[in-house]
């Protein structure tokens, strides 16, 4: 079993490549980043993504990091001439950056409450002015979101891929679950996971948070993030440190 933010990220990876609208996309998720800047009124040049997001392929910031991605997703932006360094998980705690994004429910990744916590203290070391990230609205979840995500078909040229995720919850903890990637095409079915995940609601992440010196907390009303594997929204949430 795995819980890597890695071997999930490349999946994100796939399904953009495999997306006719790639392009398109990038440029949407950068605008939210920049909108993001803008409300807070940052002048950025130092920023760090967690995993593959496709805005990264469209910022121009002085000095742009990422990490917890494979030599695959690094591949990848070379050769779309992205200018970003590799930052080793290990060796995040040396630094700091200005604003951390680590979207696609990145502290969802994580088999109890202890490791949260730990992720979000983690977060707020290395974190100089903004955190961003998502979750869905666990709290007010649908019921029948709880066992499957909404499926997207991602279409390029003649091909086609259909991505869902399936969650199967613990008998034990009803916040603890196992999630499994199914990817789809015409060459049969390929199976990422299962990941380990647990649950986050927005007040247990804000406690967190405040308890890491967090100066304000905000829950986007206005502003949504939607995977490039699932039709489900999930909500961006900013943290300032």
């Amino acid at each position: 079993m795995s819980n890597s933010f890695e071997k999930y990220s490349d999946i994100l990876l796939d399904a953009f490549q495999n997306n006719s609208r790639h392009e398109e996309l990038a440029q949407k998720k950068h605008e939210i980043i920049l909108d993001l800047m803008n409300h807070y009124d940052l002048a950025v040049d130092k920023i760090l993504f967690v995993g593959f997001s496709p805005g990264i392929l469209k910022c121009e910031y002085q000095d742009i990091a990422i990490t917890e991605v494979s030599d695959s997703v690094l591949h990848y932006l070379d050769q779309q001439g992205c200018s970003v360094r590799h930052v080793l998980k290990s060796d995040l705690g040396r630094e700091k950056f200005q604003v951390v994004v680590a979207v696609d429910e990145y502290l969802t990744f994580a088999d109890s409450d202890q490791e949260q916590r730990d992720q979000v203290r983690f977060i707020s070391s290395i974190t100089d002015s903004l955190f961003v990230t998502t979750l869905r609205d666990y709290k007010n979840q649908d019921f029948k979101d709880r066992e499957f995500s909404q499926p997207i078909a991602v279409r390029r040229g003649v091909d086609k891929k259909i991505y869902f995720e399936h969650y199967e919850y613990s008998s034990l903890d009803r916040n603890t679950y196992e999630g499994t990637n199914y990817i789809i095409d015409g060459e049969g079915v390929a199976v990422a996971g299962p990941f380990l995940r647990r649950s986050m609601y927005f007040k247990q992440l804000a406690k967190f948070s405040f308890d890491e010196g967090a100066r304000a907390f905000l829950v986007h009303q206005n502003l949504m993030h939607k995977s490039v594997i699932k039709k489900n929204y999930e909500h961006i949430i900013t943290i300032q440190f």
